[in-house]
């Protein structure tokens, strides 16, 4: 998967959900392509978003409000049917996943200050902090791996490996800050979906529903 670093770009993005409560899949939502030829298929419903890649690789994105900033925690549904096979999540172009829910963080000082600042200015705040969520993988991968995009910035949290079925998720994104970078979490400031099959040139189809946040 290529420029996975890129996803810090929801941070300018409109805004997508209240507070504390459900993050609705509607026309907020922006899609990232890593490639012009290379492109998934999102389908948006309020409380759903379904996933086609076919040998393709990019990610949707919203940004979050500030009255969402302090929250702590989120859940959420996800189901696959068709699945990439097993990877190594921490092999940079060939790390291929059914999806991915990203969880960006600044400090609050610096989520302010950056607004609608420009993509290659993002990239260069050094003090963003992304948990990537992950469904993919080979089994028995630890938890908590390295991103091979983000370095010191990104941890990505396996919670199943490749294969199909259907699965609630409940996420501390707190402890799981705490756990990955050594400290308490700043703002919330975006969240992103993804899916990527281009490595192996296999098919995915999936969804994420439910998405909330605590």
């Amino acid at each position: 998967m290529r420029l996975l670093a890129l996803l810090v770009s929801i941070a300018l993005s409109p805004s997508a959900a209240t507070a504390a409560g459900a993050v609705p899949f509607d026309d907020t939502w922006q899609e990232q392509r890593f490639s012009m030829f290379s492109s998934n298929r999102y389908d948006f419903g309020e409380d759903r978003l379904t996933v086609q890649s076919d040998g393709t690789v990019s990610l949707v994105w919203a940004r979050l409000p500030e009255a969402s900033w302090g929250v702590q925690s989120a859940s959420w549904r996800w189901s696959v049917s068709r699945s990439v096979p097993p990877t190594d999540l921490r092999r940079k172009g060939g790390d291929d996943r059914n999806l991915a829910l990203y969880f960006v963080f600044l400090p609050v000082a610096e989520a302010r200050a950056a607004g609608r600042s420009n993509i290659r200015r993002l990239l260069d705040a050094d003090n963003a902090r992304v948990l990537v969520y992950v469904w993919g993988g080979a089994e028995g991968q630890p938890r908590l791996q390295a991103s091979p995009y983000l370095g010191p910035r990104g941890m990505t949290v396996a919670l199943r490996p490749a294969g199909t079925g259907t699965a609630d998720e409940a996420a501390d994104l707190a402890a799981d800050h705490r756990a990955a970078f050594g400290t308490a979490p700043g703002a919330l400031v975006g969240v992103a979906v993804s899916a990527d099959s281009d490595d192996t040139a296999t098919v995915i189809r999936a969804e994420v529903a439910d998405l909330l946040l605590r």
